[in-house]
């Protein structure tokens, strides 16, 4: 490795600037891994975002990306150490959904980490997850609590927590997600990173074909808007461009602190909003108030999670290895009927094709991500999580339902230095210009450049 290089710089070098300093021949891809493998050693113990470490596989991949790069191998992620989420197929691992369920080894990745290889990604690790992904914590009796890199007595948010500690924190530049309620925006909003619920349909679920009845998506986490760009165009095969788009000027821009339940706004959560509202402005964008019509939408997705929940419970090798609360919103899915189900994905299809037109005729709708900071680990516990756990996470479950992409980037924090985030929200497929206008906000606010205090 280049002497003059920080270890810690090249840790916090994100995707693309990981790539470009193999690309120069400043270290290799095995020096990489020792440096992501040392951060993880000296790291993890206390934030517990990894389930599973490849260290023997992480190193045969490096070593191979090695020797493809020295034939100038051009992969967009050639050499570079990115995790997975802990309920998607890596080849040769159990996978455990966040539970003690003693699940079977994957004959074959899934299709998203298939992409990640193919594009010649190092896979490092799993990463912790509340069980079945229920939860917008990560937290679970067989593998405890995920804390945020920021705070560790706060979440990390989930279902992708560890996901979200393991970026934050700089172990990996980049780790999978999955997001059927606010699973990807939740933890982004939670420890300060990127993370874009893209179009329904626009990363493969496979080898299933849809997930919670239509509800989720994959994606990425990452620290800046280009790295999720340049990633997520690997997952989605080039449907979306590896680059972003020029940045947008004269936007109409919607805010709202509706919810579909009614919910209070944190007073540190409206600042900075109101914040990032005055920047957009600041970047000529015009601003105006409107709120959505949520018509529809909290029964669509009540009843859709709850039936996901009891489909993933059943097909688990021993859903006894899971904990009470889990077992309960199951129990509320067993009781849904298909005629509900078929309603309920009716709701939903209606509150798409009326939400593809946003509040006020605007290109953006802008929302708090989360009604308060991150709350403190063991906040929800016991069968009452369910009916409490909506008031912390109203702003996100929305556009589940309708499909539509929507983003959290980080928006200031709280005074003891916490995350803080906005969710932008778009019109169906209109990822390319929700990152663009996120890079515009990353520009304005420099909130890249902040480290985790570690």
């Amino acid at each position: 490795m280049d002497p003059t290089l920080d270890p810690e710089d090249v840790a916090f070098a994100g995707v693309l600037g990981q790539r470009a300093l193999l690309r120069d021949g400043r270290l290799t891809s095995v020096e990489l891994l020792d440096l992501a493998l040392a951060r993880i050693d000296r790291l993890d113990g206390r934030l517990n975002a990894f389930r599973t470490v490849f260290r023997e596989g992480a190193r045969a991949e490096a070593v191979a990306a090695d020797a493809a790069l020295a034939t100038g191998d051009e992969r967009p992620l050639l050499g570079v150490p990115i995790a997975v989420k802990d309920n998607v197929a890596v080849a040769g691992h159990a996978p455990g959904m966040g539970t003690g369920s003693p699940e079977p080894v994957a004959g074959r990745d899934a299709e998203q980490v298939h992409r990640l290889r193919a594009a010649g990604a190092v896979v490092v690790g799993t990463t912790h997850l509340p069980e079945l992904a229920l939860w917008p914590f990560t937290e679970s009796q067989t593998w405890g609590a995920t804390r945020n890199p920021w705070d560790l007595d706060r979440t990390t948010g989930g279902s992708s927590g560890g996901s979200a500690a393991a970026v934050a924190s700089g172990m990996v530049a980049a780790a999978t997600a999955s997001d059927g309620g606010g699973s990807i925006r939740i933890p982004a909003a939670c420890c300060g990173l990127v993370g874009l619920k893209p179009q329904r349909g626009r990363v493969p679920l496979a080898p299933d074909s849809e997930h919670w009845h239509g509800l989720s998506v994959a994606g990425i986490l990452t620290r800046t808007t280009a790295d999720c760009a340049y990633v997520m165009s690997v997952l989605t095969d080039g449907e979306l461009p590896a680059t972003l788009a020029p940045e947008p000027t004269g936007l109409r821009i919607a805010w709202s602190v509706k919810t579909p339940v009614p919910s209070p706004v944190h007073a540190a959560v409206r600042g900075a909003l109101d914040g990032t509202l005055e920047v957009l402005r600041g970047l000529g964008h015009t601003v105006l108030q409107a709120d959505p019509s949520y018509a529809g939408i909290q029964q669509s997705f009540v009843v859709r999670y709850a039936r996901g929940a009891r489909d993933d419970l059943v097909r688990l090798v021993d859903p006894s290895r899971t904990e009470p609360r889990t077992r309960a919103v199951a129990a509320l899915g067993q009781r849904v009927p298909d005629r509900l189900l078929a309603r309920a994905r009716r709701w939903g299809d209606q509150a798409a094709a009326r939400l593809a037109v946003l509040p006020g005729d605007a290109d953006v709708l802008v929302t708090p991500t989360l009604a308060t900071p991150p709350v403190r680990i063991g906040t929800y516990t016991g069968r009452a999580t369910l009916a409490k756990v909506g008031r912390f996470v109203p702003f996100t479950p929305a556009w589940n339902v309708t499909g539509q992409p929507a983003v959290s980037v980080p928006a200031g924090a709280t005074s003891d230095g916490v995350p803080l985030a906005v969710q932008l929200v778009g019109r169906p497929g209109s990822e390319e210009l929700l990152l663009a206008l996120a890079a515009q906000l990353e520009r304005a606010t420099g909130f890249s450049e902040r480290r985790p205090p570690l």
